[in-house]
C-alpha cells in the first residue's frame, strides 16, 4: 500500500485561492481529522463539495475552505483524492498543508501525483509527459500540440506500432517451434512487407521530431553582423516592441541582449549581439567577444548586412548562417532570396519580415509553417531516441530475413524493436526513466 501524499497544487504566494491535494488510501481519513463541517469527507458522496473549516491539532481554525472528494478509481491519480480549496496566501496555505502532513500524510515528491496516475493506468507515459508540456507551453501552437498528446494522439500511434510489431513476432513463432524448417519464400515476402510498412510508420513519426523538440525546448536565434547593420532594429521587429536601443552611432550595443518571442507559433530566444568589428575600445572588445560566443552557442545564426553598402559578395561570419540583406528600402528593388545572395528585408518598412519568419521555421524544422504538424504527433527527444533504436533493430531484422537467417535471430531484433517502442508509452519503462521524467514536474502535479 502506497503512502498518502500531500502538496500545494497552486503556486505559493499571495492569491485569491490556494489548493492542497491529498492522495492515497488514507486521504479520506486524514481529511476527517482536519476538516470540520456538516458532513465528514469519508461519509460524503462521489465528487461532493463540502463547506467547512480546516483545524490544527488543538482544534484551532486555520481557514474556511471548500473540500472536494474524488474516490478511486475516478480521480486524477486513480486513488482516493481530496482537494482543499482555501484562501490564497503563503502562511495560510502552508498551515493547511502542515495540518494534512501532521495528520498522517507525507510531502509529495515532484511529479508524484502524475506518476501515480501513470502507475494506476490513468495515463500512458506520453500523456503524463504532455501534462508538463502543457504547463510549460510558451506559445498557442505548443499548447495545442501538448493538448493533442494529452488526449492520447501519440499514445494511439505507438499502440498501433506495437500491435504491428507483435503481429510480426507472432508470424515467426510457428517457425521458431520448428527450427529445422526455414521461413518459406511466400511467408518471407509477407513478413518483409509488414516490416517495411512499420519502418515507414516509424519514419513518419521521426519526421515530426524537429517540430516537437522546437515546441518543447524553443530555439536560440543569434543576430550577428557589423555595427549599424540593423540587428537591434530586427530584434525589435521580431519582438513587436522596442527592446533594443537603436542608434546610428556604431557600437551602441555593447553587450548581448536577450528576449523571448513567438515566431510562427514557435518559441524562440532572440539574442541581439554587439557589432562585429576590430576596435581598440576595451569595453567594445569584450562586447565583440561575447557576441561571438553567443553566436557559437546559438542554434541558429543570422548574419545581417547593410544592403545599401555591401558589394556583390558577402564574407560569411560562420560556416552555418542565414544571410540577410537589410535596408533594401534604400536600394529601390528588393533583393531576391538565394543561398549565395541572401534574403532581402527592411527593418524600417517591415518588407520581407514575414518571408524571413517562414525561412527561419523551414530551416529549424525542415518544413514550412503550413506543413507543420497540427493534428498529429510531435515527438520529443526521448521519443525520438526510442524510435531510432526501434528503427535500427527493425532494419537489421529486414537484413537478416533477406539473407535467410534463422527465425530465432530475426525474433531477437523484432523484440528489441518492440521493447524500444514500448518505452515510449511506459510499457517497458524502467524506474530510471520514470524518475528522470517525473523529477522535471513541479511539486503538486
Amino acid at each position: 500500500m502506497q503512502e498518502t501524499i500531500s502538496a500545494l497544487a497552486t503556486p505559493s504566494g499571495v492569491g485569491a485561492l490556494a489548493v492542497i491535494r491529498i492522495s492515497g488510501s488514507g486521504a479520506l481519513s486524514i481529511a476527517d481529522k482536519i476538516f470540520r463541517g456538516v458532513n465528514r469527507p469519508s461519509a460524503s458522496g462521489e465528487r461532493k463539495v463540502l463547506l467547512g473549516r480546516i483545524v490544527g491539532g488543538d482544534e484551532e481554525v486555520i481557514d474556511e475552505v471548500l473540500l472536494t472528494v474524488f474516490r478511486n478509481p475516478r480521480s486524477y491519480t486513480g486513488e482516493d483524492l481530496v482537494e482543499i480549496c482555501g484562501h490564497g496566501g503563503t502562511l495560510v496555505a502552508s498551515r493547511v498543508l502542515a495540518s494534512a502532513l501532521a495528520a498522517g500524510s507525507r510531502m509529495a515528491r515532484a511529479g508524484e501525483f502524475t506518476e501515480r496516475a501513470f502507475l494506476n493506468g490513468k495515463l500512458d507515459l506520453t500523456q503524463a509527459e504532455a501534462v508538463m508540456d502543457l504547463i510549460s507551453a510558451q506559445t498557442p501552437r505548443a499548447a495545442r500540440a501538448a493538448a493533442l498528446q494529452l488526449e492520447g494522439t501519440l499514445g494511439s500511434e505507438i499502440r498501433i506500432l506495437r500491435e504491428e510489431l507483435l503481429q510480426c513476432v507472432a508470424h515467426l513463432e510457428a517457425y521458431i517451434d520448428f527450427p529445422e524448417e526455414g521461413i518459406d519464400p511466400e511467408s518471407g515476402i509477407v513478413l518483409r512487407k509488414r516490416m517495411e510498412a512499420i519502418t515507414d510508420h516509424i519514419q513518419r513519426l521521426l519526421a515530426t521530431a524537429g517540430e516537437g523538440i522546437l515546441l518543447r525546448e524553443g530555439i536560440t536565434l543569434a543576430l550577428c553582423g557589423a555595427p549599424n547593420a540593423g540587428k537591434s532594429s530586427l530584434m525589435n521587429r521580431l519582438l513587436g516592441t522596442e527592446r533594443s536601443i537603436v542608434n546610428a552611432t556604431p557600437g551602441t550595443t555593447r553587450d548581448t541582449i536577450e528576449a523571448g518571442a513567438s515566431l510562427g507559433g514557435y518559441p524562440f530566444r532572440i539574442i541581439d549581439t554587439a557589432g562585429l568589428r576590430e576596435t581598440e575600445d576595451p569595453v567594445e572588445q569584450e562586447g565583440v567577444r561575447r557576441a561571438r560566443k553567443a553566436a557559437q552557442d546559438a542554434d541558429l545564426r543570422i548574419h545581417l548586412v547593410d544592403a545599401s553598402t555591401t558589394g556583390a559578395s558577402v564574407q560569411p561570419l560562420f560556416e552555418d548562417e542565414l544571410l540577410l540583406l537589410n535596408k533594401i528600402d534604400l536600394i529601390g528593388n528588393a533583393v531576391p532570396y538565394s543561398p549565395t545572395r541572401g534574403l532581402g528585408i527592411s527593418c524600417k518598412t517591415g518588407e520581407g519580415i514575414e518571408e524571413l519568419v517562414q525561412v527561419i521555421i523551414q530551416k529549424v524544422t525542415g518544413q514550412s509553417e503550413s506543413e507543420a504538424t497540427t493534428h498529429g504527433a510531435a515527438i520529443s527527444v526521448r521519443h525520438r531516441d526510442c524510435l531510432e533504436r526501434a528503427l535500427a533493430a527493425l532494419r537489421e531484422a529486414i537484413r537478416l530475413l533477406a539473407t535467410e537467417q534463422p527465425p530465432e535471430i530475426l525474433a531477437v531484433e523484432l523484440r528489441c524493436s518492440l521493447a524500444a517502442v514500448g518505452e515510449i508509452v511506459g510499457d517497458a519503462g524502467t524506474e530510471e526513466i520514470l524518475g528522470k521524467i517525473f523529477s522535471s514536474f513541479c511539486i503538486g502535479k
